[in-house]
């Protein structure tokens, strides 16, 4: 048995599927897009079985990309779950033969809540066809199943179209990353979208003045532990020097000991502000011909703060 053929051929017939719905996909998608943007109700997705389960993960995205969606089980909705749908609502009710008992038999009290109805079937003909207000063909040929029965093609189906729908929502309210942090606000995705560096930065600075000697300057750093020492008077920051600029004073070797710290600071330093994104302090530092490992963080010109970029992967990643 050729285990690596088998997947791929897996594979090439539920990409085959896919390319096939893709040249279904018709005007009823604008539709249905229109319905969501003008309704003042929310999006109920609904299905049974393995739909049920992709019907699930439409629901998320369109919850956590600017739609207001729940997810129904229709079985559930036949024992009291309907209580969830108003007469605002749009349904989306998925089946790929378009005739599931559980479907079918809610319908009529979704009607006559007075809810839209969209089927989101690969029978455009079958009963929830047909009582639907507009339809999202999700049909399919073939399962990528051996047997042909297993859902598999028609379950990918369901849930690119759903991805589709969520896409073309996402464009249309012109939701951004900051909208979708908002829905995020927990683990590495809620960070890297949310933090500013006021929210990483160092605020305990190291500081020393324009004629503090190389003692002062080296003893500072090392106390500070932040890789940068600060140059400043009345506030305001007039230069920084860093590990790379000691280390390029030390080849000065008769007279490094002599130097002042506006003999190495550098003074065309890169610098971030508070209240920029974590993540676009990170792409500062790295996009660029040479790379920086730290950042004064300024108000006006007066310094606030030090980012270093270890404080900026912790919390934004890579």
């Amino acid at each position: 048995m050729d285990i690596k053929k088998i997947a791929q051929d897996l594979f090439d017939k539920e990409i085959c599927e896919l390319e096939k719905v893709k040249s279904k996909i018709s005007d009823s998608l604008e539709v249905v897009v229109n319905l969501i943007l003008e309704s003042k109700g929310k999006v109920v997705i609904t299905g049974i079985g393995k739909s049920g389960i992709i019907g699930k993960k439409i629901a998320a995205t369109l919850a956590s990309t600017g739609t207001h969606a729940v997810f129904m089980n229709a079985a559930e909705g036949l024992h009291g779950d309907l209580g969830i749908i108003s007469k605002n609502d749009i349904v989306i009710a998925i089946s790929n033969s378009g005739n599931s008992d559980e479907v079918l038999s809610i319908i009529p009290s979704i009607k006559k809540i007075g809810a839209i109805l969209v089927a989101m079937t690969g029978n455009p003909n079958s009963s929830l066809g047909k009582l639907s207000n507009a339809i999202l063909n999700i049909g399919v040929e073939q399962e990528g199943c051996p047997l042909n029965l297993a859902p598999m093609s028609s379950t990918t189906s369901t849930l690119v179209m759903g991805d589709a729908l969520a896409t073309v929502l996402i464009k249309a309210r012109n939701f951004k990353p900051e909208n979708f942090a908002v829905y995020h606000p927990g683990g590495s995705l809620g960070r890297r979208l949310l933090m500013k560096v006021k929210d990483v930065m160092h605020k305990d600075l190291p500081i020393v003045e324009t004629n503090s000697d190389m003692d002062n300057v080296i003893m500072t750093m090392t106390k500070k532990r932040l890789g940068v020492v600060c140059i400043v008077e009345n506030d305001i920051l007039l230069g920084i020097i860093t590990e790379g600029d000691i280390r390029r004073a030390l080849k000065m070797k008769d007279k490094f000991f002599s130097l002042k710290a506006e003999d190495i600071m550098t003074t065309n330093y890169t610098y971030a502000t508070e209240d920029i994104m974590a993540l676009d302090a990170l792409e500062l530092m790295e996009n660029r011909e040479s790379q920086i490992s730290v950042l004064p963080v300024l108000d006006s010109k007066k310094v606030v703060g030090v980012v270093r970029i270890h404080d900026l992967l912790n919390v934004v990643g890579k």
